[in-house]
């Protein structure tokens, strides 16, 4: 592609046409669409199992990692978490990404747990909807691994952005 005064880049805008997108503007709206990307899963995700909490409780006892009395304050508690880091990601609030990365890092060692152990039992991840069988186990546990990348991605942009001039998160 050609370079336009270092910064500009030419993209295809449609048929035959042609348009100038700067490399601050890429990022910057790379950095918007992953970072809604990540925050929408976390809202959706902590908001159905808010709606039924007690079979969220379910699906935690079936892991076995959580004492049955911690049960109803966990099923309750971590997905208003995720609703509240996710919330506060689509808004860019400073520690929304560092808690959902600490949340992702949890998921991550529970479905290695649950795959490891060939636990045959719902993820837990969306609530009632998921299918259970280790197979969904597996597959969810290759696509917590694949947000983070993209929380690493973030953490990446606000790292580079402000050193190569493109700020990419609100102050």
């Amino acid at each position: 592609m050609p370079t336009l005064q270092g910064q500009r880049e030419w993209a295809h805008s449609g048929p035959g046409r042609l348009l100038r997108v700067s490399k601050a503007s890429l990022l910057s709206w790379t950095y918007i669409v992953l970072r809604l990307g990540l925050a929408i899963p976390f809202i959706y995700g902590g908001f159905t199992k808010l709606l039924s909490p007690k079979v969220f409780a379910k699906t935690l006892s079936a892991y076995g990692l959580v004492p049955e009395e911690l049960l109803p304050l966990v099923a309750i508690g971590l997905p208003l978490i995720e609703t509240v880091a996710g919330t506060g990601l689509v808004f860019d609030i400073k520690g929304s990404l560092a808690l959902i990365s600490g949340l992702l890092s949890l998921f991550v060692f529970v479905l290695w747990y649950g795959v490891l152990h060939n636990l045959e039992i719902d993820c837990g991840c969306f609530g009632a909807e998921e299918v259970a069988g280790i197979k969904n186990l597996t597959q969810a546990l290759y696509r917590d691994l694949g947000l983070m990348g993209v929380a690493a991605f973030l953490y990446l942009a606000r790292w580079i952005g402000p050193r190569v001039g493109v700020p990419v998160r609100n102050k």
